[in-house]
């Protein structure tokens, strides 16, 4: 994991490649819409957004943007995310172009719902 330095999430997204700035600044503001009522911060070393004990990560990895949504909203997901890497609770955008940002919005919907 390419943990960041950065210390504040503008300043994450700043630092990242010039090809990728545009898609984790649109997930970005999709969070922050989302979890408006959640905490944005840098923790781990990556933008982090937090609500008690519930959280949920969006790296900028060496090879692929990393969304850590959790478990279940991955697999309530499944079929939207037919052809994305995906671990036990992350989701690795290899290919930008593949993001689809309406799953995106809705996987956040599903991280409040079950985490909020």
């Amino acid at each position: 994991m390419v943990q960041s330095k950065a210390l504040s999430v503008d300043d994450y997204i700043a630092e990242a490649d010039e090809t990728r700035r545009p898609a984790l600044a649109r997930i970005r503001a999709i969070a922050r819409e989302v979890l408006s009522d959640w905490s944005e911060a840098m923790e781990y070393g990556m933008a982090y957004y937090r609500k008690g004990e519930s959280g949920s990560g969006l790296a900028n990895q060496k090879g692929y943007i990393a969304f850590y949504a959790g478990r279940g909203a991955i697999e309530r997901h499944a079929e939207a995310l037919t052809g994305i890497d995906c671990g036990k609770g992350c989701i690795r955008y290899k290919n930008i172009g593949k993001i689809d940002f309406d799953v995106v919005r809705s996987l956040y919907e599903d991280i409040r719902a079950h985490k909020g």
